[in-house]
């Protein structure tokens, strides 16, 4: 399984202009919204809930919000390049300009956690990361994702 195998090319947001992560997480449940027919709002509170726990800023500029919902049947995802990097309470409190929202089903267990997975061991990968904040271009994003990550550790 590839990230694209979870993000469909329309969920690709190559220049989110937001100011704040409230912001950033409300455009991105909207983007979500669209790909799989709930109310945004649902998803940005689903978002949210998940956001009180600890923030999912992973560090070096990325973050991977997540949730899971009921009424949806198959983990998917959306990726924003954010325009100027935003606080988003990062682990390392550094700014983060990569987002990646992945939402799963209630009963997805161990897939939303192999995703997950997949998600942070790609965008660990330094050279990946320069690529991805190298462009603009939606399609390219999407190329650079369905990349392989490195095959060590989660």
């Amino acid at each position: 399984m590839t990230l694209t195998d979870l993000i469909a090319p329309a969920a690709i947001l190559p220049s989110l202009k937001v100011g704040t992560k409230k912001q950033a997480l409300q455009e991105l449940s909207e983007a979500a919204a669209i790909q799989c027919g709930l109310p945004a709002r649902e998803i940005f509170d689903a978002l949210l809930q998940r956001e009180r726990l600890g923030s999912t800023g992973i560090g070096n500029g990325i973050a991977i919000p997540h949730g899971k919902l009921a009424k949806i049947d198959h983990i998917f995802g959306v990726f924003a390049r954010v325009d100027r990097p935003i606080d988003f309470e990062a682990l390392d409190s550094e700014p983060v300009d990569l987002i990646l929202l992945l939402l799963a089903p209630e009963s997805a267990g161990a897939d939303h956690l192999k995703a997950l997975a997949r998600a942070a061991r790609l965008l660990r990968s330094q050279s990946v990361t320069a690529k991805l904040r190298g462009t603009r271009d939606a399609m390219t994003l999407y190329a650079i994702l369905a990349q392989e990550p490195a095959s060590h550790a989660a």
